[in-house]
């Protein structure tokens, strides 16, 4: 099992989004989304990111090099996992359920709260616009485009929507991160933690790593 210790980072809170990028690249925790748990899905972008925590929110950066790059959908709880994406699952230690938050590169956002994968409730409109986004290429959607693409999405998930107190942390969360493209023309499925079952499954969270506050 991965695990990071994540750094508290106050003047996230204090800056607009758009540049938090310089302060995650220097301060923040280091993590690659490079285990490919598809043997018949073998490509694999690279895809790295840089995390911390503020008193409001867990602040991620996520940075991606890879063939191709598409963002059909602009609206939120839109099928995102279709285009280029990254996605973040986590859960507190003694909880029953997880959260997913999905998102393609340019910040539309897919998320719910889950009990398993099947039973979910969505979060809100007002629950959605409390998430925090800046992504490199923009937010207007594009058809795939062919060639070599750098780009970087900037994430803040409130506290709040993770069901976490951001005066009383718990010593640690559990949380896997992911890429992948289902509809892109190079589908790919890659993970930050293993996840070593026959049929793999980004919605297992015996599988999520471990993130130290």
């Amino acid at each position: 099992m991965k695990q990071l210790k994540l750094p508290y980072l106050n003047e996230l809170d204090f800056l607009p989004i758009e540049r938090w990028r310089e302060v995650l690249m220097q301060k923040g925790s280091f993590g690659q989304i490079d285990i490919v748990n598809w043997k018949e899905f073998p490509y694999r972008p690279e895809t790295t990111f840089n995390i911390a925590y503020s008193h409001t929110s867990l602040c991620i950066c996520y940075n991606v090099k890879g063939l191709g790059i598409k963002a059909l959908y602009s609206k939120d709880q839109e099928p995102v996992w279709q285009d280029s994406c990254v996605e973040f699952f986590c859960k507190r230690v003694d909880q029953e359920g997880y959260s997913n938050f999905e998102f393609n590169c340019i910040g539309t956002c897919l998320s719910a709260k889950h009990k398993t994968r099947e039973n979910r409730v969505s979060r809100t409109e007002e629950e959605m616009r409390k998430i925090q986004r800046y992504a490199s290429v923009g937010r207007n959607t594009f058809d795939e485009k062919d060639g070599i693409f750098e780009w970087y999405l900037i994430v803040g998930i409130p506290f709040e929507l993770l069901e976490i107190d951001g005066d009383n942390l718990p010593e640690k969360i559990l949380a896997n991160f992911y890429k992948c493209g289902d509809g892109t023309k190079i589908v790919h499925y890659v993970s930050w933690n293993a996840i070593e079952v026959e049929k793999p499954d980004f919605h297992r969270p015996d599988y999520f790593g471990e993130l130290y506050f």
